[in-house]
C-alpha cells in the first residue's frame, strides 16, 4: 500500500496523540503485555520447533534414506513427492492456524493495551 502524503514534519501534528517513551516502557513491563507474550509464544514456538524438526525429517530422508523416498506409491508418485508436497500443505496449515490464534486470542489482547495506551497519550 503507498501513499502520495509525505510524511509529516518534526514539530507537526499527526493526527493522533502518540503515547511517550514512559508509556511504552509501562506497558511493557504490564502483567498484561506480559500474558500476551506467553499467548503468542505457547503458540509459535511449539509450532515453529515442529515445523523445523518436520522439515529437517525430510532433508535427512532425502539424503540417507533414498530406497525409503523412492518408493513408489501408485504410478510416478513417491514417498518423496508426498513428503514434498506435504511441506507446502504444512505451512499453509500453520498459517491458516497462526490466523485464527492471532484473531481469537492475540488481537483481541494488543487491541486493548493499545486502545488504552492512545487514551492515556
Amino acid at each position: 500500500m503507498t501513499t502520495d502524503a509525505p510524511p509529516p514534519q518534526p514539530g507537526q501534528a499527526t493526527g493522533t496523540a502518540q503515547p511517550s517513551t514512559q508509556s511504552f516502557t509501562q506497558v511493557q513491563q504490564s502483567t498484561e503485555f506480559g500474558e500476551l507474550r506467553r499467548t503468542y509464544r505457547s503458540f509459535a514456538f511449539p509450532l515453529t520447533i515442529a515445523f523445523i524438526t518436520w522439515y529437517l525429517l525430510y532433508v535427512l530422508l532425502s539424503n540417507y534414506a533414498g530406497g525409503f523416498m523412492g518408493t513408489k506409491l501408485f504410478g510416478n508418485i513417491n514417498v518423496a513427492l508426498v513428503f514434498g508436497l506435504a511441506q507446502f500443505a504444512t505451512t499453509f496449515l500453520i498459517a491458516w492456524l497462526y490466523s485464527r490464534h492471532a484473531a481469537a486470542k492475540l488481537d483481541p489482547k494488543a487491541e486493548a493495551i493499545k486502545s488504552r495506551m492512545e487514551a492515556d497519550a
